[in-house]
């Protein structure tokens, strides 16, 4: 898991898997020490992901599934007109090194959809007239490196999520196996899939809210709130 963070992607993998993690990388000693509280069977590197060697981390073990999730902020609108980083928009690259060195059967990638815009940037800003330019470059590469690669933009309530948040996925694998997407399992309320049983509606957050918990007014005071539920 190369930008392991604090490790939802691996908790992810594994319940997909039914393995642990094997190598976990980032840069962040608390997103580390996280990870390592909840993955004990996993060899973790808090370091730039760039200074780790793909062949020393791995040894003579084959590589069945790497997956990368770079920083997102450079590439998304939520980001609004501060300048973008040019190297932290770079950081993709790394996957095209660990494609070579040690050939993984799949490679995943997640970002937001903008991540397909990805292009030379001049004085902080992305040149528009170039937008999509160096991630052609990036998948060309990486195809050339022997790797059928596909990308789709899934939404999480689609998959049992209750949240509504868009992603970009890219898959790419080189073992000759199909890339298979999944369909989603559910959908709007009052969809026709839905209404026909065909997928389950939507979860939300009322869902996994507690409603047990006390739930003050934010207009309340806090003496009103102590003498209610006596809690500050």
């Amino acid at each position: 898991d190369g930008f392991a963070g604090g490790g939802g992607w691996s908790v992810g993998i594994e319940l997909a898997t039914g393995r642990p993690i094997d190598i976990a990388i980032n840069h962040d000693p608390d997103a580390v020490l996280m990870h390592e509280t909840n993955h004990r069977y996993t060899k973790h590197y808090c370091e730039d992901i760039f200074s780790v060697s793909p062949r020393e981390a791995v040894g003579c073990r084959k590589v069945a599934w790497a997956h990368f999730s770079p920083d997102c902020k450079h590439f998304s609108r939520a980001k609004g007109g501060k300048p973008a980083d040019k190297k932290i928009r770079g950081l993709a690259w790394v996957v095209l090194r660990w494609a070579a060195e040690v050939r993984p059967d799949i490679i995943s990638l997640e970002n937001v959809g903008e991540f397909k815009t990805w292009g030379p940037v001049r004085k902080g800003k992305p040149v528009k007239s170039k937008a999509g330019q160096t991630f052609q470059c990036w998948k060309q590469q990486l195809e050339n490196l022997g790797y059928a690669v596909e990308s789709r933009e899934l939404i999480a309530s689609h998959y049992g999520a209750p949240t509504s948040r868009k992603r970009l996925f890219i898959i790419a694998r080189c073992d000759g196996k199909p890339i298979v997407w999944p369909e989603a399992t559910h959908g709007d309320p009052a969809s026709p899939e839905v209404a026909s049983g065909k997928q389950k509606p939507w979860k939300t957050a009322a869902d996994i809210i507690d409603w047990t918990l006390p739930t003050p007014s934010i207009f309340a005071d806090k003496s009103e709130i102590f003498n209610k539920y006596g809690i500050k």
